[in-house]
């Protein structure tokens, strides 16, 4: 069983391919006073990319890393002696700035913060079970997310 990718990430890897292979076709192509130049450019900005393939989730971990302590310390100034558990949806579809808050009083319904930095966070969606209207909700909150 293989790792899954995203389309836009196929489609991103296979055009990084495609832009590499034509730089070392063209540095290949350069005369011989320049081609070892534009192989060692070819070169450097395929390990370039590379290290951007390779580098981007960590990233994305570790901003998600940063925006769950902002949230966490708003939460704990917003909803003292209360507990709850944040998460993220997994996938490229999914808006990163977007948290996900379970509270443990209200653990049926799922809050969903805006989080661009530690001075801008604001609940900006809401999944109540079935039946019930996001105004119901214990920790619904009326700020509007610019």
């Amino acid at each position: 069983m293989g790792m899954e990718l995203h389309p836009i990430t196929v489609i991103e890897i296979i055009a990084s391919s495609i832009l590499i292979a034509s730089l070392f076709i063209v540095a290949i192509l350069l005369p011989r006073k320049i081609r070892k130049r534009g192989l060692y450019i070819a070169g450097l900005l395929t390990f370039l990319l590379l290290m951007f393939f390779i580098a981007r989730p960590y990233i994305h971990d570790y901003q998600f890393s940063k925006k769950k302590e902002y949230l966490n310390q708003y939460l704990i100034k917003k909803y003292p002696n209360q507990n709850w558990e944040i998460t993220r949806r997994m996938g490229r579809q999914y808006n990163r700035n977007y948290l996900l808050v379970n509270f443990d009083n209200e653990s049926d319904w799922t809050y969903a913060y805006l989080v661009k930095n530690k001075k801008r966070i604001c609940q900006g969606a809401w999944i109540p079970p079935e039946g019930k209207f996001p105004k119901e909700g214990k920790h619904y909150e009326v700020k509007d997310c610019e």
